[in-house]
């Protein structure tokens, strides 16, 4: 019997996942199939386990119990194998601060076996993509955050990866700088690498992400795309801001005379919320501008706004999108760092 082609075998199969820290349990049960191509969103509040998943998946640490394949490759049995397909950036970049840009680059397709003169070619093909030329034959501790950023990607990128781990890419990048990164994971996805994304900026998951993951306690409670997840949040909603803000308890009272449960917010774009389901917005658009009107009060906004995904997130965790801190140190975790993956 012949074995599939790893075309055909998923990017990354889990089964029964757990990993514990003594007493505390990071991942409880998870069960993962991602076909190869596009982007993965994995998203989870502090302490949900989205870490400890990616360095498993990496072969920076041993699952407790349950099986963990990518392409085919046990991450226990075949880590070479797997390390060979892989590429992670991890939260914070692994670069040398006493080395150039430039260096950093050779050093690491040095370490990937790539002859000297390949290792120049490479390197500046790369300093080239990620903006980095003017800035080549300074030292990396001389950079920004987000000059950093990309240099640490761009390492990740010598020898382009199969599967591609970005865990909080973007983290503390100003609007510009992730704006761009988000630009190169983009064109990263067009040539065929597929990427597990961890962030905790959800616009950014929203903008990337085809499919979104969401992990609590240790175990995967959403999967879907973006928009299914904000539908399965409630659908959408009728927001109204009043052209005389005291008369809210007013229009309250006209809302629910015709049937439709209001809310009031405190937002600067609207006074007052309706909810209502998907397919049937313009209909209580027009029941809630009826029922105003009846009652002689003006707005000077109406609209639909469907739920977003911080709204999604909120809902699914019942707590906010927190900093990201680090995991417990386990003496079982293999000796390796960054490079041993890119």
């Amino acid at each position: 019997m012949t074995e599939p082609a790893e075309s055909d075998q998923p990017a990354i199969q889990v089964e029964g996942l757990t990993r514990s820290f003594g007493e505390t349990v990071a991942l409880d049960g998870v069960d993962l199939v991602v076909r190869p191509g596009g982007v993965v969103g994995l998203l989870g509040p502090n302490g949900a386990g989205k870490t400890t998943l990616v360095r498993i998946l990496a072969t920076l640490l041993r699952p407790t119990s349950g099986t963990v394949r990518v392409f085919g490759h046990d991450v226990v049995a075949e880590p070479h194998e797997v390390r060979n397909r892989i590429s992670l950036t991890g939260q914070y970049a692994a670069v040398d601060g006493l080395l150039t840009g430039r260096e950093n680059l050779v050093m690491f397709a040095d370490l990937l076996g790539l002859s000297g003169r390949s290792a120049r070619v490479r390197a500046d093909e790369l300093l080239t993509r990620f903006d980095l030329v003017e800035a080549a034959d300074r030292r990396a501790s001389t950079y920004s955050g987000g000059m950093r950023r990309r240099l640490d990607l761009a390492s990740s990128l010598i020898v382009p990866p199969s599967l591609l781990f970005l865990d909080e890419p973007t983290t503390g990048l100003d609007p510009r700088t992730r704006n761009q990164m988000w630009d190169v994971i983009t064109e990263l996805v067009s040539a065929g690498t597929t990427l597990l994304l961890t962030t905790q900026y959800l616009e950014e998951a929203d903008q990337l992400a085809d499919r979104i993951l969401v992990i609590d306690h240790g175990r995967i409670i959403a999967d879907g795309t973006g928009d299914e997840l904000k539908a399965a949040a409630g659908g959408v909603t009728v927001e109204i801001l009043l052209a005389d803000p005291h008369r809210v308890d007013a229009a309250c009272a006209a809302l629910t005379r015709a049937g439709l449960a209001a809310r009031g917010v405190h937002a600067a774009h609207a006074d007052l919320e309706v909810p209502t389901e998907l397919g049937h917005g313009l209909e209580t658009v027009q029941r809630v501008a009826g029922a105003l009107e009846a009652a002689g009060v003006a707005v000077n906004d109406l609209g639909l706004r469907r739920a977003s995904l911080d709204e999604v997130f909120l809902q699914l965790t019942e707590r906010p999108a927190a900093a990201p801190t680090p995991e417990p140190a386990t003496a079982d975790a293999p000796a390796l760092n960054d490079e041993a993956t890119r």
